[in-house]
């Protein structure tokens, strides 16, 4: 089966690239039949404890009219992670947008960063 090439798909959004891995998941944006579409964003991996899902966390500020200056917050997401994108709990990831998925789940993981290149960076 190694031997054998799936069939990748370009999902439009510029400086990802496809993984290496291939899987066979329906809701996978590369080798499935899943459309992406709408925003993209970026956040810290906090959770991967649920099947092909992970919490992100993402930092942002907020102005405060009343005293025009900027608070910190985060918020919380739930995104579906292909099988064939592999992270770990500290991870920058970036997700895009798509059709719900579930519930709470409506954005899918597209590239990972790991923590120690992404320390690295900054």
């Amino acid at each position: 089966m190694a031997d054998k090439k799936s069939k990748v798909r370009n999902i439009g959004i510029p400086n990802v690239e496809p993984p290496e891995k291939s899987c066979d998941d329906a809701h996978c944006p590369f080798h499935g039949k899943l459309a992406v579409r709408g925003h993209i964003m970026e956040g810290i991996v906090v959770s991967t404890m649920m099947h092909k899902t992970i919490v992100i966390r993402s930092d942002f500020l907020s102005l405060i009219k009343k005293y025009a200056r900027y608070e910190r917050r985060r918020s919380k997401k739930l995104a579906h992670l292909p099988p064939c994108i592999e992270v770990k709990v500290g991870d920058t990831v970036k997700v895009v947008e798509c059709r719900p998925l579930s519930k709470n789940v409506s954005s899918v993981v597209v590239a990972a960063i790991p923590a120690e290149q992404g320390a690295k960076e900054e």
